[in-house]
């Protein structure tokens, strides 16, 4: 098994700041319809728990589907994190994160909605929109 990290960081006014555990230090890219729209680019994420926010009051929450909600702060509208509902893990924008040196590509998932106007080249693990649904869709 591997150690967790600690990771720190904050959104860009400051407001929320956030202390998580990760034992990944890869980077997931989302491409599907709702986060392109949400952050106009595919969501990059850090799988974490153990989230602590210092400012709670200043989380927003939106229900974004029938599974799922997304948190951004209230103050500056910055993006923090995506989360199946029910449960604890949370992917925390890795944008927000201090020292995102640490971090790596390792996964995209819904590329069959990536639009063909950018691409990366890390090689990952690609997976379509039914791939992801199978693993996470409520049974």
């Amino acid at each position: 098994m591997t150690e967790d990290i600690e990771l720190r960081g904050q959104c860009m006014c400051g407001s929320v700041q956030v202390r998580a555990a990760s034992n990944r230090n890869r980077v997931a890219i989302c491409h599907c319809d709702m986060c392109r729209r949400w952050s106009s680019g595919p969501f990059m994420s850090v799988n974490c728990r153990e989230v602590a926010f210092n400012n709670e009051g200043s989380v927003s929450r939106v229900r974004s589907s029938d599974r799922a909600e997304r948190g951004f702060c209230r103050e500056c509208g910055s993006n923090l994190f995506y989360r199946i509902v029910g449960q604890t893990n949370y992917q925390m924008a890795a944008g927000i994160f201090n020292n995102q040196d640490q971090f790596r590509m390792a996964l995209q998932v819904f590329v069959d909605e990536k639009p063909s106007y950018y691409s990366f080249s890390e090689q990952t693990k690609c997976m379509t929109a039914a791939e992801v649904l199978a693993i996470h869709a409520p049974k």
